[in-house]
């Protein structure tokens, strides 16, 4: 990495879960480096989605490193992210042709329902002690329940982790960051995680106002049916890895979304 740039640049690790993040900056500049970032970064920088990308290289060993722009900014707090700008950024990824394009063109299928739920179960079958639990027991019966009515929904560009750290609020802009995990998916995906973690459900209506929907009971039920899955299978991820903690608070996660499905 320090070859790329010349002895006048000093690279350090920018931190992240891939450790492939580096910041770089001489008198001059500074740039977000990263390495093996998808191609999909080109099309996100046009749309104004993410700090604009400076330059893509390729190394004799076959890996890509991008450079973007390096902007001062800060996350976006749990309680910003009810801004109705959030919404409006959301809404513009789901309904972007070029993106959807693009990641179709790098080889992103689209992810169905029926897939999530089948990949469940073939963990689940792994650890009979983990079938027992009765709250993956619920979980997996409401899945089945569902699945017939949440399938056949237009299916986007979603970003799959909404947390707020990676909405990026830079010289009044706001992007949306870390494109590791985006998937061509039911809108839905992205929804829950936003309404379910962050927005007062008497606030739901408003917020699916500013994105540009109604509240429907369908999207309702796809929402939490995503949101279902997801929990069970961070659930069996933490249990394979022992880490009992966190397995037991998704655990108890799982619990309050069941309660939830129940009393709607």
């Amino acid at each position: 990495m320090e070859n790329i740039l010349g002895a006048d640049w000093t690279i350090t690790p920018a931190g992240g879960s891939t450790g492939e993040a580096y910041y770089a900056h001489s008198e001059r500049k500074r740039l977000f480096l990263k390495r093996n970032s998808s191609p999909f970064l080109a099309v996100l920088s046009a749309e104004g989605i993410v700090p604009k990308l400076v330059w893509t290289k390729r190394m004799e060993n076959g890996d890509v490193i991008t450079a973007q722009e390096w902007l001062e900014g800060r996350e976006l707090t749990p309680e910003e992210m009810q801004h109705p700008r959030v919404a409006k950024l959301l809404s513009k990824i789901h309904h972007s042709s070029e993106l959807l394009d693009m990641l179709m063109r790098i080889g992103k299928r689209p992810i169905k329902p029926e897939d999530i739920l089948y990949e469940l179960k073939s963990n689940i079958r792994i650890g009979e002690e983990i079938a027992a639990q009765i709250e993956v027991y619920q979980a997996m019966k409401h899945l089945e329940k569902m699945l017939p009515s949440i399938q056949k929904y237009k299916q986007v560009v979603c970003h799959c982790d909404m947390n707020h750290n990676n909405w990026l609020l830079s010289n009044g802009q706001l992007y949306l960051i870390d494109w590791d995990n985006a998937k061509v998916a039911d809108p839905a995906m992205d929804i829950g995680m936003i309404l379910y973690w962050y927005i007062p459900e008497y606030d739901w209506d408003d917020w699916l106002n500013r994105y540009g929907i109604d509240r429907e009971d369908q999207l309702i039920d796809r929402m939490y049916w995503y949101l279902i899955a997801q929990s069970v299978s961070y659930f069996l991820w933490y249990k394979e890895r022992e880490e009992t903690r966190k397995a037991a608070q998704r655990l108890d996660e799982l619990k309050r979304l069941l309660n939830r499905v129940t009393v709607n």
